[in-house]
């Protein structure tokens, strides 16, 4: 089975859409506020996705775009100034920052009530320990929809997560423990014959290694759901996930594809938090 990104997405903005309605007509605007800093191609096509799912749900965009050399002073500032906006819901910022700011201090600037990708240290503390009111890293939330979606539950299976990134892996790992899911995470210091037999022992996949491919026969076991978060390009120029697809196709019970799987559902994800930050604050004052 393919598990399609566009279904779950498509599932999440109309469910969004219907919030929004609502919140209108109390004279409440969601609105996301997006700040980035530089010209990264990547950003800004990621930016323009979103941007676009914005306009489908109802939420307003409000940008904030800075030069490459923005003083990290001036960054702290604005963000301090979206933290005070009644009418800003949500705070979406790019990274990696200019290697001239410390990222981790203007990130935790961020007000958690609208850190809607999780990137505050508050947020994450929020996220780890199974706190309300605290929003996970839109990514890692995208998988936990799509096993949602297609009826597939977490309780008891034995969960591999290859990746432990703050962004992925670590975050998606503990949202599956929070489920009572048997959790092993791999990482690139796992011995390769430990990590071949954790993953073909799972019945669930997680791959967030970003490593084109790495995944393949001799890692995969049989009837597996593999999640493939991994976005690369292969030695062909084309797009890519972590897990050979052809392999998991033949072997695995379900398989998202890349693209069209997981990162079809995190911009569904991300304008979910705005609204839910919208429904807690409304367009009252967060000073």
């Amino acid at each position: 089975m393919i598990l399609s990104g566009m279904a779950v997405a498509k599932d999440i903005t109309g469910r969004n859409k219907e919030k929004v309605k609502a919140l209108r007509a109390k004279g409440i605007v969601p609105a996301l506020a997006v700040v980035r800093v530089g010209e990264n191609p990547s950003d800004i096509a990621y930016e323009k996705s979103l941007c676009k799912r914005a306009e489908v749900t109802g939420i307003k965009v409000v940008k904030y775009l800075y030069a490459e050399d923005v003083s990290e002073e001036k960054l702290i500032c604005d963000i301090r100034s979206i933290n005070e906006d009644g009418d800003i819901h949500g705070v979406l910022m790019f990274r990696p920052l200019p290697s001239h700011i410390d990222e981790e201090a203007v990130c935790n600037t961020i007000d958690y009530r609208k850190d809607i990708d999780g990137v505050s240290r508050k947020s994450m503390a929020g996220v780890y320990s199974g706190s309300e009111g605290y929003f996970s890293p839109c990514t890692a939330q995208a998988c936990i929809e799509m096993l949602d979606y297609y009826d597939i539950p977490l309780k008891g299976k034995r969960v591999c997560v290859a990746g432990r990134s703050l962004v992925i892996g670590r975050p998606v790992a503990l949202m599956c423990m929070n489920r009572d899911a048997t959790v092993t995470v791999l990482h690139s210091r796992t011995r390769s014959e430990d990590f071949n037999k954790a993953c073909r022992n799972a019945e669930i996949i997680i791959a967030a290694v970003g490593r084109p491919k790495l995944l393949g026969s001799h890692q995969l076991g049989e009837n597996q759901i593999i999640l493939d978060v991994g976005t690369n390009v292969d030695e062909d120029g084309s797009l890519c996930g972590d897990v050979d697809f052809a392999a998991a196709e033949k072997a695995a019970a379900g398989v998202t594809p890349v693209p069209g799987g997981i990162g079809r559902i995190t911009t569904a994800v991300l304008m979910k938090h705005v609204v839910a930050a919208a429904e807690k604050l409304g367009s009252r004052s967060c000073i």
